[in-house]
């Protein structure tokens, strides 16, 4: 465990930046012509995607990051150095990056050759300025049976609230923490209320430059950065990262900005999320394409399969949002995933050795059905319970070969919650298969409050719900996992304590949430 020392000096390094939200206009320059520029780790340091001898190291240059122009417009050498211990008197690797003025000047280092099962220590240096120094680690070799203790986070809409949960997460001793997705919001105010806790300027990103704006005002947060330098992250986007509810190729009707040409915003959208997450260089998109799904094993303990479920999707059925089923809503040839994805999935979780298949992805995949009447069936149309049939393939696949020991991880819609798969979301007694442990939000929605969902009668298989933000922890071993689902009482002030509300258990071989 991180000595608290160690811990100090992170977050001493994540709030001398924080400030520079407050720099006056006047006091920036253009680094265009000059090539010099201040200080170039302002948006701090991460790492992430570990493997058994590899980890991705993660940084951009940017003295002021809401100022295009205080960069310059070259190629600029970055050395990077991982060592076994924080003073860096022994170094694992160290090698020299290039960072692009095409990518914003952000670099996406891939060190070989480390040792499994380790914790290391990192940082950048670029024209006499070091970086923060980070913290991670890589997974341990296939045949480990080394335990697994992660944190799943979601939904951080900066001008909702205050990222105190991140503080928390930061003292937490985890292996690596799993983001469901919402990295960013695209609207200028808050999606869920009236005003803003936090701005994030005063636009609804379009352009690649817009984008690259949002994404800095995040990154500058101290306790976001704090979090990112302690742990490896696994990250995916979700809607909010381009725009609310896209679904492949389609973008919402009735927006108050509409996109003239999607496919151009997604491409920004999707640049922009690679230069400031920590993905390996297989996810650097293409134009408005990018392969977000891959999968990472954690010994003979865990195959984490991460899924992307905005990309290849069909069209949110009978006009998107909280309706009414329709004719096309349980029409059998719809996808949430894409034929390539689902396949990919399917044969994942047929070849795991793994003890534990853990599925992070964006939406639930337990029935939340939105009416106290049952007969009503009114479903949200954007998460698995408006893709029934493609949510049933998957549930009949894990059937059928008796796959046992399936999580799900979701986020998407702020609320804590527990659900058992099964084969008959709609009967009481369908038997669990699988379970889902859905992540509540970091900030979105505000303070949230203390009331179950309404709905709970409708929903026989759902264990719990709860409307506050936070995120989860879960520790895997051999035997069981464990769910914790931490809780902070309010983000529109900082400061809030942490607690936790629920725990549940699985244990291996016996299908079915217990709480403890």
């Amino acid at each position: 465990m991180r000595s608290q020392s160690s811990r100090r000096s992170l977050l001493a390094g994540a709030l001398g930046v924080s400030a520079l939200l407050a720099v006056p206009s006047t006091a920036r320059g253009s680094a265009r012509a000059s090539g010099a520029f201040g200080e170039p780790f302002t948006l701090g340091v991460a790492s992430g995607d570990p493997l058994p001898d590899s980890v991705v190291l993660w940084t951009r240059l940017a003295p002021d990051p809401l100022d295009p122009g205080s960069m310059p417009n070259q190629a600029v050498p970055v050395e990077w150095e991982i060592a076994h211990d924080e003073a860096f008197r022994r170094i694992a690797a160290t090698g020299t990056a290039w960072a692009q003025p095409e990518l914003a000047h952000s670099v996406h280092v891939e060190p070989r050759g480390l040792g499994p099962d380790r914790w290391y220590f990192y940082r950048f240096r670029a024209r006499g300025h070091i970086s923060p120094v980070g913290r991670t680690r890589t997974a341990p070799e296939r045949s480990a049976t080394r335990p697994l203790r992660f944190a799943a986070t979601s939904c951080q809409s900066y001008v909702d609230g205050y990222y105190t949960a991140y503080r928390h997460l930061a003292e937490e001793d985890v292996d690596l923490v799993a983001f469901l997705g919402d990295w960013i919001y695209e609207d200028p105010d808050s999606w869920f209320t009236s005003g803003v806790i936090r701005p994030h300027g005063d636009f609804e990103p379009m352009t690649l430059e817009q984008y690259r704006h949002r994404h800095a005002t995040y990154r500058l947060d101290a306790h976001l950065q704090l979090a990112s330098a302690r742990f490896p992250f696994l990250p995916t986007w979700d809607d909010h990262d381009v725009v609310n509810n896209w679904a492949g190729m389609t973008e919402p009707a009735g927006r108050p900005n509409p996109t003239p040409d999607f496919a151009a915003r997604r491409a920004a959208a999707f640049q922009a999320y690679y230069e400031h997450l920590p993905v390996r260089r297989a996810q650097t998109p293409k134009g408005p394409d990018a392969l977000m799904y891959r999968g990472l094993h954690w010994g003979r303990t865990a195959d984490l399969l991460l899924l992307d479920t905005r990309q290849y999707r069909d069209d949110q059925a009978c006009g998107d949002f909280n309706k009414p089923v329709c004719e096309e809503w349980d029409d059998p040839d719809r996808t949430m995933l894409g034929p390539e994805q689902e396949r990919w999935l399917l044969d994942r979780l047929a070849s795991s050795t793994a003890t534990w298949k853990a599925i992070p992805q964006q939406v639930p995949m337990g029935q939340w059905e939105q009416d106290n009447d049952p007969a009503v069936r009114r479903r949200s149309m954007d998460t698995w319970d408006g893709y029934p049939a493609a949510r049933q393939r998957i549930l009949e696949f894990i059937a059928e070969r008796d796959i046992r020991n399936v999580a799900v991880l979701s986020g998407d819609v702020h609320w804590h919650m527990a659900h058992d798969l099964t084969l008959d979301m709609e009967d009481p007694d369908s038997r669990p298969i699988a379970a889902d442990f859905v992540c509540t939000s970091i900030t979105s929605g505000r303070n949230g409050s203390d009331v179950p969902t309404s709905t709970v009668p409708s929903n026989p298989h759902l264990r719990y719900s709860l409307n506050r933000r936070g995120y989860l922890r879960c520790d895997l071993d051999q035997q069981t996992w464990l769910t914790s689902y931490r809780v902070v009482p309010y983000v529109t002030t900082p400061d809030a304590p942490l607690e936790t509300r629920a725990r549940f258990v699985l244990e291996t071989g016996r299908a079915g949430l217990q709480s403890t």
